[in-house]
């Protein structure tokens, strides 16, 4: 408080004001209340630099994977050929996306980025991706895809929905730094589906 109270103010209590310690006004939700401490002073406020990392880390818009695959939903493709799987580049869908929150002198500054994708097809079979996948061109025809594909062994019609649920899963990990020196990470993971058509080409002889 400025100016203190006076020498036998109730404020005081028990406290001798001549032993160097102070009266301080406390505001909380427009209460304001008094305390007391001696000649040291308030406790220093001690910042959680893991605490201003999840502050960064909201800052954040992580999504789940922009499914790129081929044959495309809505479309149909054939038993045997390849699939292609893929998700948008960008620092919502892949990263690396960055973020800061500061707070008493410290500084957290927080990097997402994915570092694998695990692909659902609905056969049963699972596809783990750590590149974003390759988007198909015409012009690969029946080449595989180079870093993150599938091959359908049956039609959709085997199951019961007569499509293939395919999902993917993004793992973001999320690197944090504060000025202080102290490091984290954090592990989150988003998810998104399409449904595709696989069917099997009748050869006549």
């Amino acid at each position: 408080m400025n100016p203190q109270p006076p020498a036998g103010s109730f404020m005081w209590g028990e406290n001798d004001p001549s032993e160097g310690g102070a009266i301080y006004t406390s505001t909380c939700i427009d209460q304001v209340t008094f305390v007391y401490f001696g000649p040291e002073g308030p406790p220093a406020v001690v910042i959680d630099p893991a605490v201003l990392a999840q502050e960064a880390l909201d800052k954040m818009l992580l999504r789940p994977p922009a499914i790129g695959i081929t044959p495309k939903p809505g479309g149909k493709g054939v038993v045997g050929m390849p699939v292609y799987l893929w998700t948008e580049r960008g620092p919502e869908t892949y990263g690396p996306n960055t973020a800061s929150a500061s707070a008493g002198g410290v500084t957290v500054t927080a990097t997402a980025k994915v570092t694998r994708i695990v692909w659902n097809m609905g056969d049963g079979k699972s596809v783990t991706c750590t590149t974003p996948g390759t988007p198909y061109r015409a012009e690969y025809g029946k080449q595989p895809s180079p870093d993150c594909g599938h091959r359908y062994t049956a039609p959709s019609s085997t199951t019961a929905t007569g499509k293939y649920h395919v999902t993917a899963t993004s793992t973001w990990t999320i690197d944090w730094q504060a000025t202080t020196g102290q490091t984290g990470q954090f592990i989150e993971t988003r998810q998104s589906a399409v449904d595709v058509t696989v069917v099997e080409v009748q050869v006549l002889n």
